[in-house]
């Protein structure tokens, strides 16, 4: 039995609350990797955001296309890669973007809170879409269900 999620199962789980793994390519060296938060609605885009002036930044922007895996933490493992290229970045609109993803994590109120105390120090941050290509998927729990 294949343990490969189906695409509406991918991106069910995609869609959940992980904390997502990005790599991109970094000339010279090995791919950057690094957790982010990220947003995604099935059948949509992966949207992130970070400092415009961040390595990361700057590393997206030269390589116009990403990874992205998240993952289980506990048993039967399950785990979504994905990756494509990057459709658009752009400057990153507060309640658009960092709110709704700052409450996606810590939840409403803690959410806003984080909003508030980091303000200005993320007043120039970037938001970056990609649209996903290439999917490579596992859920153990259908080898144990075999």
């Amino acid at each position: 039995m294949s343990v490969a999620m189906t695409p509406k199962e991918r991106e069910a789980f995609l869609a959940d609350v992980h904390v997502g793994m990005l790599a991109v390519a970094e000339e010279g060296r090995g791919p950057l990797t690094v957790p982010v938060w990220y947003l995604y609605e099935p059948g949509g885009e992966i949207r992130l955001v970070t400092g415009r002036t961040s390595r990361k930044a700057r590393l997206l922007e030269r390589a116009r296309r990403f990874s992205l895996c998240a993952q289980t933490e506990t048993p039967p493992y399950k785990y979504v890669s994905v990756e494509g290229p990057i459709i658009a970045i752009e400057a990153a609109e507060l309640e658009r973007d960092r709110r709704p993803l700052a409450r996606r994590y810590l939840g409403g109120q803690r959410g806003d809170q984080y909003i508030e105390r980091t303000r200005s120090e993320h007043a120039d941050n970037v938001l970056v879409r990609m649209r996903p290509e290439r999917w490579l998927t596992v859920d153990y729990a259908k080898a144990q269900r075999a």
